[in-house]
């Protein structure tokens, strides 16, 4: 299995999120979907401003094999997105909890987090998904 920090949450559709505190989340896709994606080439991220609804498409991000959506694991408005992926979306693939987050939201409810995957839970989810 690939690299699965403890400290984040996750999604089922493979978002990770990193709570900054005063409600405040980064989002990126965990490093078991860009493995699946392969190289990606391109990173297609919202608007500083938008708003984003649980479940509702917030990103693109396509490599040589397929484009893939990313949703929004939690209400709230973008407040900064990753503007290096624009020029370099092989961060992703380099350093997907790092360097290659997608975007940071201000949640409209910080207790939403406690309803999404922790790592073991995400593990067991996407081992399941491979057999």
């Amino acid at each position: 299995m690939s690299n699965v920090p403890a400290d984040l949450k996750y999604t089922n559709s493979h978002e990770w999120i990193r709570n900054e505190g005063d409600g405040i989340v980064t989002i990126g896709i965990t490093d078991h979907a860009q493995e699946l994606l392969g190289d990606l080439v391109f990173v297609e991220l919202p608007e500083v401003g938008a708003s984003a609804e649980t479940g509702s498409e917030i990103a693109v991000v396509e490599s040589v094999k397929a484009a893939s959506d990313v949703y929004s694991p939690l209400d709230g408005e973008v407040i900064e997105v990753n503007e290096a992926l624009v020029d370099a979306p092989e961060q992703v693939n380099d350093s997907a909890y790092e360097d290659g987050w997608l975007l940071k939201l201000k949640l409209a409810d910080a207790g939403a987090l406690d309803a999404l995957m922790n790592a073991e839970a995400y593990t067991a989810h996407a081992e399941s998904e491979d057999h």
